[in-house]
This record gives C-alpha cells, sequence and structure tokens, in this order.
C-alpha cells in the first residue's frame, strides 16, 4: 500500500455510516434486516470499506461476497452517505448486476479471482465468516432438516394413539401381576432416571454440535448483552444493565421517589446508552416504568433479541438439532405408553386408577415442558456454559463490568438500580398500564430458516468504474 493508498485507507476507514446518529440508523437497520449481531454487522461494514477500497484503487472489476454485497445495497439506499462515501474514494462505485449469462459468469469469477488477490496483498487474510458465505448464520455449518418440529410433533401424536393398542396387549399380561405401589413407585423411578439421562446426554450433543461451528462465526464474538439474552431470555435484563452503568458512573440519579433524570455528570459511553441517556433528556424526571417501555422500543435493544432469537430458530431447524429432538420425542413418549397403558388395564379390570391417572396426566405435563425447554437449551444453557467455561477465560477484556454482569448477574447491581427493578416489578404485578414485555422490539420474528438472514442480493457479481 503506498502512503496515496495508505491516506485514503484511514479517510475510508474513518467514514462513519451512522452520521448523523439517529435510532434507526445505517448499521441499526442493516442489523434488524439481516438479524445480524452487533460485532459481525460491524465487521461487515469494515470488509465493505475494505472492498470499495479496492473498487477505488484498483483498475479491473472486483466482486464483493453475498455478505458485503449486503451491506452495499443497503448503503446505496442511504443515497447521501454512498454519494459523501464515492467522493471521499474518489470514483463513482457502480452496482453491476448479474445476467447470469455465460459471458458474465466467467467475467464475474474472474472479478472474484482478482479481488481474493488484491485483498490478500493490501489487507491479508480475508475473514472466512464474511467471504466465504452466503450469510451469517451459514458460518454455523448446519443443514436445515426436511421436516419441521411441529409436523414431527404431530405425527408422533399420531404414531401414539396407533401404537398404544399393540403396546396394551403387549404389557397387559405383564401389569396384572404388578400392584399399584409397586409399580407407582417403580415408574416414579424409571421416570427420574430416564429425564436425568436424557439431560445428560442432550448435553453432551448439544455442545459437540457448538464445537463444530466454524471458529470464525458470530458465535465466537457475541456481546456481553447478547449473551445476557440468551442466558435469561429477557430483553429487560439488558435494559438493566445498561442503566446500571450510568447510575454507577453518576450519568443519571436515582430519587427516594423511584423517579429518576440525568444528572450533570458525565456522559454516555456506549450506543445503548446513549439512547437511554437521549430518552431521559426527552422525558426528563420519570419512572423506571416509563424508560423501559421505550427502551424496548429501541432498535439498539431490539436487534439484540432479533439476532439471538433468529440465531435459536436457526438452530432448530438444523438437522443436527431435529435428529436430537426426534430421540428425545420418542424416548419420552415410549415413557408415556408405559404409563397409559397401565391406566388402560386398570380401567378395563375396574381397579382403582386415581394416582396412575395423577402420574399420567402430570407425565404429560413435564414432557411438554422439557421438550419446549430443550428447543431453548442452545441458548440459555450451552452457549453461555462455552463462554463462561472456554471462550472468557482467554478473552483479555475479560475483566469489563458488562462481563461481570454476563457472568453474576443481578449480583453485581448497584442498590440504586436494585431498587428500581423492584419498584419496577411492584408496578406490574399491580396492574398498570406500561408494558414491559420481553418480545417488545423483538421484530416480526427471526427467519429460522436463513432466508432473510443472510445476503439480500444472491446475482451481484461485481463493481465497475
Amino acid at each position: 500500500m503506498t502512503a496515496d493508498q495508505k491516506t485514503l485507507w484511514d479517510k475510508i476507514e474513518q467514514f462513519d455510516f451512522d452520521h448523523p446518529a439517529s435510532e434507526y440508523g445505517f448499521s441499526a437497520r442493516l442489523a434488524k434486516e439481516n438479524y445480524w449481531t452487533r460485532h459481525f454487522t460491524q465487521q461487515a461494514i469494515l470488509e465493505y470499506k475494505k472492498f470499495m477500497f479496492l473498487a477505488a484503487t484498483s483498475e479491473g472489476m472486483v466482486s464483493p461476497s453475498s455478505i458485503v454485497d449486503t451491506v452495499w445495497h443497503q448503503h446505496l439506499v442511504f443515497t447521501q452517505s454512498y454519494h459523501d462515501f464515492c467522493e471521499l474514494v474518489g470514483k463513482q462505485v457502480q452496482h453491476v448486476p448479474s445476467t447470469h449469462n455465460q459471458e458474465d459468469f466467467q467475467k464475474f469469477k474472474r472479478a472474484k479471482e482478482r479481488t481474493g488477490t488484491l485483498y490478500e496483498e493490501v489487507f491479508g487474510k480475508q475473514p472466512a465468516a464474511i467471504w466465504n458465505y452466503q450469510g451469517m448464520f451459514e458460518s454455523l455449518k448446519l443443514k436445515k432438516a426436511k421436516l419441521k418440529l411441529r409436523v414431527f410433533v404431530i405425527i408422533g401424536i399420531f404414531a401414539f394413539v396407533v401404537v398404544a393398542v399393540p403396546f396394551y396387549f403387549l404389557l397387559r399380561s405383564i401389569y396384572v401381576h404388578i400392584d399399584n405401589p409397586s409399580f407407582i413407585f417403580g415408574f416414579t423411578g424409571l421416570s427420574g432416571i430416564t429425564f436425568l439421562a436424557l439431560e445428560v446426554y442432550n448435553s453432551f450433543r448439544l455442545k459437540r454440535i457448538t464445537r463444530e461451528f466454524d471458529k470464525e462465526s458470530f458465535i465466537y464474538s457475541l456481546d456481553p448483552y447478547e449473551l445476557v439474552y440468551l442466558d435469561t431470555q429477557k430483553l429487560p435484563n439488558v435494559v438493566h444493565g445498561v442503566v446500571n452503568e450510568l447510575v454507577k458512573n453518576e450519568v443519571v440519579d436515582v430519587y427516594s421517589n423511584n423517579t429518576m433524570e440525568l444528572s450533570k455528570n458525565g456522559s454516555a459511553a456506549t450506543v445503548e446508552q446513549l439512547q437511554v441517556t437521549s430518552m431521559l433528556n426527552l422525558l426528563g424526571p420519570t419512572t423506571y416504568q416509563k424508560l423501559m417501555v421505550q427502551m424496548l422500543r429501541m432498535p439498539v435493544f431490539g436487534n439484540i433479541a432479533n439476532s439471538m432469537d433468529a440465531f435459536k430458530k436457526y438452530f432448530n431447524k438444523s438437522v443436527k438439532f431435529g435428529k436430537l429432538f426426534y430421540f428425545n420425542f420418542i424416548v419420552l413418549g415410549i415413557l408415556l405408553l408405559l404409563s397409559f397403558t397401565r391406566l388402560v388395564t386398570g380401567v378395563l379390570r375396574h381397579k382403582p386408577v386415581l394416582f396412575i391417572s395423577i402420574i399420567v396426566i402430570v407425565l404429560l405435563g413435564c414432557i411438554v415442558l422439557y421438550l419446549m425447554r430443550l428447543t431453548k437449551l442452545i441458548g440459555v444453557k450451552t452457549i453461555p456454559h462455552l463462554y463462561k467455561k472456554e471462550i472468557l477465560p482467554a478473552m483479555q477484556e475479560k475483566d469489563h463490568w458488562q462481563w461481570t454482569y454476563f457472568l453474576l448477574g443481578s449480583a453485581v447491581l448497584t442498590a440504586s438500580t436494585l431498587t428500581l427493578i423492584d419498584y419496577l416489578k411492584n408496578e406490574n404485578a399491580t396492574g398498570s398500564n406500561g408494558n414491559t414485555d420481553t418480545n417488545q422490539g423483538c421484530g416480526s420474528g427471526g427467519n429460522g430458516d436463513g432466508g432473510s438472514c443472510g445476503s439480500s442480493c444472491g446475482g451481484c457479481g461485481g463493481c465497475g468504474d
């Protein structure tokens, strides 16, 4: 890189796509529309800047990856920003779509090869997470299952009904020789052992699947607050952490009547803090409940839930998770059949069936809850455990307060923040009109199949002069 190129790159690198700052600026919109995490969004923007530098300094055509092209498309929508950016790079970089004919195919293939060569000469190795995959979630290397979980459950229910009859005739001759107290104690023990064994097996399998993710994938660069949401499944907990930092740094004052307002000390240090302080500046002295309602509507918080919910849905639609779910469903289905057959045997023999009826109902409820929990286990247990036991110990910034909050939760919150949280809970318990639903601001549901979680333009070949 020559001195002139170095000067140009410094200007490109410092160019702020979010200027002027707004609630739903470039990076916030990019993250929301593609269900990207914060770090991945920042990384994609940086790679887009590198691509545009190559486009400005190269004599031939260069070609973006699908992810870089997604950023490019978004930037084209921000016409003034794109105009200013092209003026900065000194070239009106044209977006050239592919027509998918053979001539274009060869041209874009050469452009892609040229881009890789130029990139390595100037910036070094291309990040695989941005340049080798169609979207953020593809780096997880999870093949999508053909059979949806809900379809499998419906099929499983029908199979249960069909199998129940032969199961009854198979076990009837055994059950008539076992009295109820013995069966109840034995079956309760068997159920406990089954659930415990499944818990151990599921934990092992999920950890193994996680270790097969690309080490450059977004999973290994999650933000502390994204992990807080994954771990607790509650977006208000993220807001609690942000407000606590402001209270701790004396940027926000909390009064004895449970109201709060901006102080004259300090300033916001993060984009989340900026949203809180901006809203407090508008509201003036206010309650935490009113502030919470506003914060849960902000894209900066909603995007955290968006990306993490989309990850869970994408994971749950994979072949690997599907096989794990099927196994659990079948094992627990057999367990339910054992108790249901015992109930039918008792009814047909005119025996007391109150206790076994209670057991069947309780077991069915436990199975439903357990399978629902299984669909969340990757978020509430596996990924947080990966960070706590493997990733964080090797990180240099592990002593940052946000990481401490992820590890220890409310134990590290200030007394003033805890007072606000308690007041918020009390207000909600008394049926006030404030809405602190954790799904607020989470969008219309993450696209678990990854269809809109990746590039918006798979047919872009490159750029021209």
